[in-house]
């Protein structure tokens, strides 16, 4: 699964953006930026911090890339040992979306049925 600064990072440089641009249309500082790309240091909790980071990369509210943006950064604040199982891991964001009052997929509604009761 990738992680917050990686999905940030690629969208970033796809926009051919530099770390140095993106900073400073963010307002957020690089050094700290460079660490949350490489993932020493934890996305931001801030939902106008990463309201920005959306705007700024042209990313549509609602959008799969946006709910994406969103569910990365709280994945990223879940303690280490409730992460322990990729399979639960990767069902997070159905997960988000379902307690945001998204409708997940039939399937993937499916796929943590299945899961779940493998428990």
């Amino acid at each position: 699964m990738i992680t917050f600064g990686e999905f940030i990072k690629n969208l970033r440089i796809d926009k051919r953006m530099t770390l140095r641009e993106f900073c400073r249309l963010t307002k957020l500082d690089p050094s700290n930026w460079s660490r949350i790309e490489r993932g020493l240091a934890p996305p931001p909790k801030s939902k106008s911090v990463l309201q920005g980071i959306a705007e700024i990369l042209k990313i549509k509210e609602g959008s799969e890339e946006y709910l994406t943006l969103f569910d990365l950064a709280a994945i990223s604040h879940i303690p280490t040992d409730l992460l322990s199982d990729q399979q639960v891991l990767d069902k997070l964001p159905v997960f988000f979306r379902t307690i945001r009052g998204k409708k997940p997929s039939r399937q993937e509604l499916e796929e943590l049925i299945r899961i779940i009761r493998e428990e």
